[in-house]
């Protein structure tokens, strides 16, 4: 149901659905402890021992908002959970101290920017009742089955870009509306929508409480998924001339919306002919090259082997296009960071990072100092803010392969730890397609130099220690510590002795590794010291 809320000083509307589907009044009294209204009802929640979801529309605001709540609570209901919560991470965040400080009092805050880990015990801990609160971006609502009594939807309005903030679509709404009630467990749930003024009160009830869902609409009609779907359809033969291509798209939801059917066949033909401009699908054809443009039905279209692979890698054509003209402008031994910049310019790394008017400087110089292997827009080019962030995307990539914390990125860039991971993941799944692409056009002097950075991307660590980093239970942190005291490659490793290993990385870590290299490591029982029995030793 949709509500309003009253307080004890102050009364709105509410709206009950009732059985009949239609919305009548109600009243609940909350406890008016703040002037937030947010604050009152997750308050009022806890104390009615019911757990909510409080929507808001970016992760500052979550973060905000949940330490807003935390702080009117006096109790602390696990301790244990914020120790967890603060070691995700090998180094704790300032995000992670907030996280950890809230958690005490049963509140948290879960968006894109956590560590996976710390997102999965926040999940886990609201389905069995430990955290109360969660404060939340929209995104929880689609993909999560975490119901709760109450769903309380602070932000209804979100940011896009320069058209500044405009309302959420209808069906967004029902998404966390619908996690209100559980079922099996409660007879019924609120949805609590906040209005800040009253003509937002009255547009919400329209738009959102009574209005439609709005149309859903295929997403062939977007031009990578559809560019990404016909290249497959080719690569594994499902299609094998323009009219099988055209036929299998008029059967799609996609056609029944389009209904366009003159106006479809040129949009596969201009795909299809795209795709063939790439050498990525040959078209061929039986008859004379003199025939009626409309006589299509003996074009025969078989994938090119580095289609195939395109395919198989499944990333839009247009970025393995731009990766292969990157790779063929490269020299032999391209920058770290115009390999970066490469792909950073790529969709699949989107959202890339804003450049605000304080980057401008220091970007510009990054430009000067580096020779890029993607094409640089014009100045005035609709895409060269595109280009620039991708500029600055790229920064944030070598800035992780220098090593630096995560504290220090997001001090930074201000990208959070689990924005880190998916950047990283992302941008991992492009240097492989990279590295698969210079095979497939004989650039295999490329080669290591791309299976390097993807490395160092993947581990987040300098160049230096990539041999030690071969080793399993090194990390960078081990990695460092055993450079930093002359142990700088696997030779050195072999002739280190036990002991001093064990004093860098510890005894477990220095016969795992030492075992790893072919020398075996007895455990024997340490001697006995003032009473005390230790753990096993080591014999060197």
């Amino acid at each position: 149901m949709g509500i309003s809320i009253q307080t004890e000083n102050r009364k709105y509307n509410f709206y009950k659905q009732s059985r009949n589907n239609r919305f009548v009044p109600k009243t609940i009294k909350i406890p008016e402890i703040s002037e937030e209204e947010v604050v009152n009802l997750a308050v009022d929640t806890i104390g009615r021992k019911k757990q909510a979801l409080v929507f808001v529309a970016t992760k500052s605001s979550a973060e905000a908002t949940a330490d807003k709540i935390a702080a009117k609570i006096k109790d602390n209901i696990d301790v244990e959970l914020s120790e967890k919560l603060l070691h995700a991470l090998p180094r704790p965040t300032k995000q992670c101290q907030r996280l950890a400080r809230n958690a005490k009092k049963g509140v948290v805050f879960h968006h894109s920017g956590l560590h996976h880990h710390q997102r999965e015990l926040i999940e886990d801990k609201f389905r069995d009742g430990t955290i109360k609160i969660i404060c939340c971006t929209p995104t929880l609502a689609a993909g999560l089955d975490l119901p709760a009594f109450r769903a309380i939807l602070k932000d209804l309005k979100r940011y896009n870009g320069r058209w500044g903030t405009s309302w959420i679509p209808v069906l967004e709404y029902q998404q966390m509306c619908g996690r209100a009630g559980r079922p099996g467990k409660e007879d019924f749930g609120e949805a609590i929508i906040i209005a800040s003024t009253e003509a937002d009160k009255e547009e919400i009830y329209e738009k959102y409480v009574i209005g439609d869902v709005e149309p859903i609409y295929s997403k062939l009609a977007v031009e990578p998924v559809l560019r990404t779907y016909v290249l497959s359809l080719i690569a594994t033969e499902v299609v094998n001339s323009r009219q099988k291509l055209i036929d299998f798209f008029k059967k799609t939801f996609w056609a029944q919306q389009y209904k366009d059917m003159e106006k479809l066949e040129k949009i596969m033909m201009k795909m299809a002919n795209l795709l063939e401009e790439f050498d990525f699908i040959a078209i061929s054809s039986k008859k004379s090259d003199f025939r009626a443009a409309s006589d299509i039905e003996d074009d025969r279209i078989i994938s090119t082997p580095i289609g195939k692979r395109v395919a198989e890698l499944y990333i839009d054509p247009i970025t393995a296009h731009n990766i292969i003209l990157g790779l063929k402008k490269a020299g032999n031994k391209p920058s770290a960071f115009a390999l970066l910049q490469l792909i950073s310019n790529q969709l699949e790394l989107r959202p890339k990072l804003a450049v605000r008017k304080n980057d401008y400087e220091t970007v510009s110089e990054k430009l000067l100092q580096e020779e890029l292997l993607a094409n640089e827009p014009a100045i005035y080019d609709p895409e060269y803010g595109d280009f620039l962030d991708s500029v600055k995307t790229a920064m944030f990539l070598e800035e992780w392969i220098s090593e630096k914390t995560e504290e220090e990125i997001l001090e930074k860039f201000n990208v959070r730890p689990g924005e880190i991971k998916t950047k990283i993941d992302s941008a991992d799944w492009l240097l492989y397609a990279m590295e698969e692409l210079a095979r497939m056009i004989q650039r295999q002097e490329l080669l290591k130099e791309i299976a390097k950075l993807r490395l160092r991307v993947k581990h987040g660590i300098k160049e230096d220690i990539l041999q030690l980093m071969q080793l399993k239970g090194i990390g960078r942190v081990k990695a460092r510590k055993l450079f930093a005291n002359k142990i700088k490659a696997l030779e050195d490793v072999r002739q280190a002795s036990f002991g001093a290993l064990a004093q860098v990385i510890g005894a477990k870590t220095a016969a795992s590794v030492k075992e790893q290299l072919g020398e075996k490591i007895e455990a024997v029982p340490e001697k006995k010291r003032k009473g005390q029995l230790s753990l096993l030793g080591y014999k060197d």
